[in-house]
């Protein structure tokens, strides 16, 4: 049996299919976000906050960009768990790659 694995990018912003799409990491007050987006987005997202990143100070890079939240990053463990409590709740999820932040935050609400 052959298997074919098709993955589909989408912009965060728009909703819409972007074969470009990359993902960014955003950190404000001490909190890291994550957002996919395709190259207008991403435009558009440092025509807002380009004003203000040059005016601001570099401190470096967060540790664990991406993954950082309020609580420390999940380790693969913890990812396990969570795609096995998603898909037990009704939620949809691969079986490998990110797992979506909003049922991250689904589950971090629910422990």
């Amino acid at each position: 049996m052959a298997q074919k694995i098709v993955t589909i990018y989408t912009d965060d912003l728009t909703g819409e299919e972007a074969e470009e799409a990359k993902t960014h990491t955003i950190a404000v007050d001490g909190i890291a976000y994550e957002i996919d987006l395709g190259p207008d987005s991403y435009d558009k997202l440092m025509e807002a906050v380009g004003p203000f990143l040059s005016a601001a100070r570099k401190t470096g890079r967060i540790k664990g960009a991406g993954r950082a939240r309020k609580v420390a990053a999940a380790t693969s463990e913890d990812t396990a768990k969570i795609r096995a409590w998603a898909k037990e709740n009704g939620y949809e999820v691969n079986d490998r790659g990110r797992v979506p932040a909003e049922i991250r935050e689904a589950y971090a609400k629910a422990h």
